[in-house]
C-alpha cells in the first residue's frame, strides 16, 4: 500500500470514529462540534487572560492599524499573482504549451497541511502550523476585547491533524446583526464600527507577518551564523571488498581531510592521490552524522580511475527526468551528443534549450550499462525562465573514482549556505521574494529546501554559540524556517479579497464605505459591495481550480 492510500485509509477510519462519537453524543458532552470529519474543539479557558493582555489598548490599535495597511498591500500583491497565473495558464493553453501535471499543481499540495502537502515535513510542519494558528486566532481574540467585543470561546479545528484555529467573537456584535427576542434589530447590543471590525480582522494577518519576521530574522541571522559547511565532498559509492569497504567507509560520508590536508573539493583529493605512489598508505578523514573518524587506506591500482560524467545525486519529483525514468546514481554523459563531463558543459547546453524541446539523454547506469532516453524538457519551476528544465540534481564537478576503492562527488555546500545567507539582501527585488516564497518547494534550482535534514544536513556542523547544542541547532533552524514560511504564507493567503477570509470581509467593508459616498444609499452600497466581493470570491476560487486541474484537463488525469 502506497503512502497516499495509507493516509486515506487512516483518515476514513478516523472519520468513522468521529461519526460514531458524534451520534452517541460524546463529542457534545465535551463541547466539541463535528462538521463531517472536521472537529471544532472549543474551550472558555483563557478568556480572562484576554482582558489582561488587551489592556495596552493603544498599542494593540497601532498594531492592528498597521495590519490593515499590510493587508491591503498583501491583497493587491496576491490578486496580482493570481491574475498573472491565470494569464500564463490561459496563454499556455492557447499556445498548446500547458505544463504537464506534476506535484506543483496537485490538489493536496495547495493545502498547507503537514502529512498531506508533500513539501511540508510532518514534524516541523505541525510545530509551525500550531504556532501559526494560535497567534492568528489569539490576535483576533485580543483585538476583540480591545474593542469591547465579547469572545464566546477559543479552540482548534482538527481533522486527524490540526488544520486551523479559531476564536469566536460574538458575530452579532462584530457584524452588527444582533436581534432582540422579537427578531428585530437589537437597540442596546454592542456593534463594532467598520474600523473596529477591520482592526479585529487584520490583527490575525499582522500577527502572522510579525511572527514570520521574527522567525526569519533569527533563521537568516544568528542561526545560520552558527552553521558551517564541513566539506563539499561526499562518498557516493564504495567498491565492494575494497580497502575502503574493509576499513568501514560508507556511502554518504563527508570527506573532510586526507593526511594533513583539509579537503573541500573533490579535486583536492584527486590531486593529492595523483602525487601518491601506488602501495603507499593515506589517512582519510570522513564524517558520518558530523562525527569525524580517520581511516588508514592503501592506494591500489589506478586503472579504474577517471571521470565518467555528471553524477545524478537526485531527481526532482514530477520533472521530465522522473517521468522518463532517469534515476539517482546514474552518470549523465551527453545531451543531443553534446558531452556533459562537467557541470559547466551541462549548464551551457541547457541555456540553449527551451521548454517543450525534445532531447536525447545518454546516461551510464551504476552497473555500467549505457542507455539513451528521449524526453521533452519542461518549464523551469521558477516560472521566470524560458529555458528548458530537465530536473536532475548533480554535484559541481562530476564524480571521481579513486584508487582507494571509493567514488566521490561534490555538493555545493559552501555555495548553498552562502546563497541562504544572502537571501535577505535580495528582498529589495522581486526575485528575492519569489525565492523566499518558493524556498521549501523550489529552492534555488528546482530541488526545494525542506531544511537541514537528511543527506543535506550531513554537510554541515554547528559552530560558535551553536556548537554546544549539537544537532539541536538544526532542530532550531528547521523550526524557525517553517514557522516563518507558514506564517508568511497564511498571512498572505488571508489577505485575499475572498469571503470568508479576513481580507474578504475587510475588502467588502471598505468597498461599501467607498460606494456609499457615490450612491448616498446605505442599502444599495451594501448590496453592491456584497455583489462585487462575491464576484472576487468566485474568480479566486475558479483561478485555483484552473491552477490545479488545468494541466489535467489538457494532458489527462
Amino acid at each position: 500500500m502506497d503512502t497516499t492510500n495509507l493516509i486515506l485509509a487512516i483518515f476514513l477510519v478516523y472519520w468513522a470514529a468521529v461519526a460514531y462519537l458524534n451520534k452517541k453524543g460524546v463529542l457534545e458532552k465535551y463541547n466539541i462540534s463535528a462538521y463531517g470529519p472536521i472537529l471544532m474543539i472549543r474551550t472558555v479557558r483563557g478568556l480572562a487572560l484576554l482582558d489582561k493582555l488587551a489592556k495596552p489598548r493603544r498599542y494593540w490599535r497601532v498594531f492592528a492599524n498597521t495590519g490593515i495597511v499590510l493587508m491591503f498591500i498583501g491583497m493587491f500583491a496576491m490578486l496580482f499573482i493570481v491574475i498573472l497565473s491565470d494569464i500564463a495558464l490561459i496563454s499556455s493553453l492557447t499556445e498548446n504549451a500547458m505544463p504537464q501535471p506534476g506535484k506543483f499543481n496537485e490538489a493536496r499540495n495547495v493545502f498547507l497541511i503537514p502529512g498531506v502537502n508533500e513539501f511540508i515535513p510532518l514534524t516541523w510542519g505541525i510545530i509551525a502550523l500550531v504556532i501559526t494558528l494560535v497567534v492568528h486566532e489569539f490576535a483576533h481574540a485580543i483585538l476583540a476585547r480591545v474593542e469591547d467585543i465579547r469572545v464566546k470561546s477559543m479552540g482548534i479545528l482538527f481533522a486527524l491533524v490540526p488544520i486551523g484555529g479559531f476564536a469566536e467573537p460574538d458575530e452579532e456584535q462584530l457584524f452588527g446583526e444582533g436581534k432582540d427576542e422579537f427578531g428585530s434589530p437589537a437597540i442596546n447590543e454592542k456593534k463594532a464600527t467598520r474600523n473596529q471590525r477591520a482592526r479585529i480582522l487584520a490583527a490575525g494577518v499582522m500577527s502572522n507577518f510579525a511572527v514570520a519576521l521574527i522567525a526569519f530574522v533569527l533563521f537568516f541571522g544568528p542561526v545560520l551564523g552558527a552553521v558551517a559547511p564541513m566539506s563539499d565532498t561526499m562518498v557516493v559509492d564504495v567498491k565492494e571488498d575494497s580497502v575502503a569497504d574493509i576499513a568501514g567507509i560508507e556511502k554518504g560520508m563527508v570527506i573532510t581531510g586526507i593526511d594533513d590536508r583539509e579537503v573541500r573539493y573533490a579535486n583536492d583529493v584527486v590531486a593529492y592521490l595523483n602525487k601518491t605512489e601506488t602501495g603507499s598508505t593515506v589517512t582519510l578523514k570522513a564524517a558520518k552524522d558530523r562525527e569525524i573518524r580517520e581511516y588508514e587506506l592503501k592506494v591500489t591500482d589506478r586503472q579504474d580511475t577517471g571521470d565518467f560524467g555528471i553524477y545524478i545525486n537526485d531527481i526532482v519529483d514530477g520533472s521530465p527526468a522522473e517521468r522518463s525514468n532517469l534515476e539517482k546514481g546514474m552518470f549523465l554523459l551527453s545531451i543531443n551528443n553534446v558531452t556533459t563531463q562537467t557541470p559547466e558543459e551541462f549548464v551551457n547546453f541547457m541555456n540553449t534549450t527551451t521548454a517543450g524541446q525534445e532531447v536525447e539523454i545518454k546516461v551510464k547506469k551504476p552497473e555500467g550499462e549505457i542507455k539513451k532516453y528521449t524526453l521533452t524538457l519542461g518549464q523551469h519551476p521558477d516560472g521566470t525562465s524560458e529555458k528548458g528544465f530537465l530536473g536532475v540534481y548533480y554535484g559541481t564537478d562530476g564524480v571521481k573514482n579513486l584508487p582507494i576503492g571509493i567514488t566521490i562527488g561534490e555538493y555545493p555546500a559552501h555555495e548553498y549556505l552562502d546563497m541562504l545567507k544572502s537571501l535577505p539582501s535580495m528582498l529589495t527585488g522581486v526575485a528575492g521574494w519569489v525565492i523566499l516564497l518558493g524556498l521549501p518547494i523550489i529552492g534555488f534550482a528546482g530541488e526545494g529546501f525542506p531544511g537541514f535534514s537528511g543527506t543535506f544536513a550531513q554537510f554541515y556542523e554547528p559552530v560558535g554559540w551553536g556548537e554546544p547544542l549539537g544537532v539541536g541547532i538544526f532542530w532550531i533552524a528547521n523550526s524557525l524556517l517553517w514557522i516563518g514560511w507558514l506564517n508568511f504564507y497564511v498571512g498572505l493567503f488571508n489577505c485575499l479579497p475572498a469571503v470568508p477570509l479576513d481580507g474578504g470581509h475587510v475588502f467588502r467593508d471598505y468597498l461599501q464605505s467607498f460606494l456609499k459616498r457615490f450612491t448616498g444609499d446605505e442599502i444599495k452600497s451594501t448590496t453592491l459591495a456584497g455583489t462585487i466581493a462575491g464576484t472576487f470570491t468566485i474568480f479566486i476560487i475558479l483561478s485555483f481550480v484552473l491552477m490545479i486541474f488545468g494541466p489535467y484537463m489538457v494532458h489527462g488525469f
